[in-house]
């Protein structure tokens, strides 16, 4: 224990907003900007109701998590919770299903950069573009935790300041007919094509898997508050402030969408953001819109870079892991650990690079490995959830003052639980989800063997 103290730990060093758009940033991905095409195809208009519905969800995690937070702000933290309040098992799958989930969004984020840099990189090999992005981003992780928060604050603010943009200008078409010659588009697309709810409840269910998992990444707040200053007053303005915000951004443009273009013909015109932009005369919205893709694919990396680094960091102290990953720097930032990750993201990048060049059709094998990672990143939040209900029952007289519980616990508990359980048993039932999800349970039941045979031994 000794030993632990003298070792070097990681410092607060960022600020509750850069604390906030790291939240955000992990959240809206590069899915939202290329047009929710798979969530709108299975229910139609009423993937907005999907959208409202999984935030309702996620509000309670938030809130779980946020309530444990403010006692007990640590690097790793819902980890920390599920070893402490559920089992050590928990908290070991936890942290291992992070690893897996940002190596994995990571190489997916790195290939979508490759992809937006042919834009302007026209002739450029694919695999430059993507050692130069891992490169950038493995320098901006090692220098120091606040400059991976400033770059990550940046990335965040031009997604959201373009998600803003798109939802005033797509109203102005709306309401008034901007770039529609002054002819107002209505709200009829919303039930004009098929009804409101076109997949029925069984294509609503289906959406929700896909809408969880643009939604994973939210619970970045947890792994960063160890290292924002002031943390219990950080933790309570971001868990009220970063779930409303998403809710916005993500019912706010998938509104506009919907409402704008007929929902049964979004997959053949494109990006809709794109196309709204083009449509209000903007004639340089294909090359903004590939600039806001692209700094959303490097940012989607680049939280998932931070956020495994410090739960390998984690695992290597609890010597679940090799020990060289928890070492920290001068700099004081998991250096090794950081390197592990971009290494790790780096190798299945190359992997995919090879794999493309051998064979075309193989491409939509690491489609299917990349949304793997949808069933590991949930796990966190049932891990939240788990904790949250024992947490409460050891700490009777703590929770007499808490200022920031749970509303309606353990109801609200109890139904995120059931939800989260249904939505995941609908992964399994939808045929275009089954393969990937069970490719992420596989990866789970394997680490919780790990555990059980190293543990035995032990």
């Amino acid at each position: 224990m000794s030993e632990d103290n003298k070792a070097p730990h990681l410092k607060r060093s960022m600020t509750a907003g850069q604390m906030e758009m790291i939240s955000l940033g992990g959240a809206i991905g590069v899915g939202l900007f290329m047009g929710a095409g798979s969530t709108i195809k299975w229910t139609g208009p009423s993937v907005l109701l999907a959208y409202m519905f999984v935030g309702l969800i996620l509000y309670i995690v938030m809130r779980a998590l946020g309530e444990m937070l403010y006692v007990d702000p640590g690097t790793g933290s819902f980890a920390d919770y599920a070893t402490e309040h559920v089992h050590p098992i928990a908290g070991y799958l936890a942290e291992w299903a992070n690893v897996f989930q940002y190596v994995i969004v990571g190489i997916s984020e790195v290939v979508a950069t490759t992809q937006y840099l042919r834009f302007w990189w026209k002739g450029s090999p694919d695999w430059i573009a993507g050692v130069v992005v891992i490169l950038f981003l493995l320098l901006a992780n090692l220098v120091s935790a606040k400059a991976y928060a400033t770059l990550e604050f940046w990335f965040a603010m031009i997604k959201v300041v373009t998600i803003i943009l798109m939802i005033i200008l797509g109203f102005m078409v709306i309401l008034f007919g901007f770039g529609n010659g002054g002819h107002p588009i209505g709200f009829s697309n919303l039930w004009a094509h098929g009804g409101f709810f076109t997949g029925g409840i069984k294509g609503f269910l289906f959406s929700m898997a896909i809408v969880a998992g643009s939604y994973e990444g939210i619970e970045l707040i947890g792994i960063s508050a160890g290292e924002v200053s002031n943390p219990k007053k950080a933790i309570v303005k971001s868990v009220k402030s970063v779930l409303w915000r998403i809710l916005i951004f993500y019912v706010g443009a998938i509104f506009v969408i919907v409402t704008i273009y007929p929902w049964n013909k979004l997959g053949s015109i494109g990006s809709p953001f794109v196309t709204t932009f083009a449509k209000v005369g903007i004639t340089a919205a294909a090359s903004i819109i590939n600039f806001v893709v692209l700094t959303a694919a490097l940012s989607g990396a680049n939280s998932g870079i931070y956020s495994s680094s410090r739960m390998l960091y984690k695992l290597a102290r609890d010597n679940e892991a090799p020990k060289t990953f928890g070492y920290v720097s001068n700099r004081v930032v998991p250096s090794h650990a950081i390197l592990g990750i971009t290494g790790g993201i780096f190798i299945g990048f190359i992997l995919n690079v090879i794999v493309q060049y051998l064979n075309k059709s193989l491409a939509n094998l690491f489609v299917i490995v990349y949304s793997s990672s949808v069933l590991p990143g949930m796990v966190s939040w049932f891990v939240i959830l788990l904790a949250e209900l024992n947490f409460r029952k050891k700490n009777p007289k703590l929770m007499k003052k808490h200022p920031f519980k749970l509303p309606l616990y353990p109801y609200s508990n109890y139904f995120a639980l059931l939800m989260l359980t249904i939505i995941v048993i609908f992964m399994f039932i939808n045929p275009e989800t089954r393969l990937s999800v069970s490719i992420g349970a596989i990866v789970l039941i394997a680490t919780a063997l790990v555990y059980v045979i190293k543990h035995r031994k032990g």
